[in-house]
């Protein structure tokens, strides 16, 4: 019997304050990075899916962002530059 299946690993890359682009207020966002990867007897193998996601702390809202995106966003944390507002304005939904 092989047993095989995914399992999720969940990533925080950054806490911004930003202005949430669904409430308007400014508050601390998170940068999540989801990677799903493959399983064969409950040892992760290879990824499957890469995932980043901005959450907003005051609202819950989710905002599906690119690689390049998390990246700069990232960026910004390290170098200080984090107050303004995230380049998409699109919540996600999940």
């Amino acid at each position: 019997m092989i047993i095989f299946g995914t399992k999720g690993y969940l990533y925080q890359l950054a806490i911004l304050t930003l202005v949430c682009g669904n409430c308007g207020n400014p508050a601390a966002h998170t940068l999540r990075k989801r990677v799903t990867k493959f399983t064969l007897f409950f040892v992760p193998l290879f990824p499957l899916s890469t995932k980043y996601v901005m959450q907003c702390t005051f609202c819950g809202a989710d905002q599906k962002i690119t690689k390049d995106q998390a990246e700069q966003l990232q960026a910004q944390a390290a170098s200080g530059q984090a107050y303004g507002q995230p380049q998409q304005q699109q919540p996600y939904q999940h």
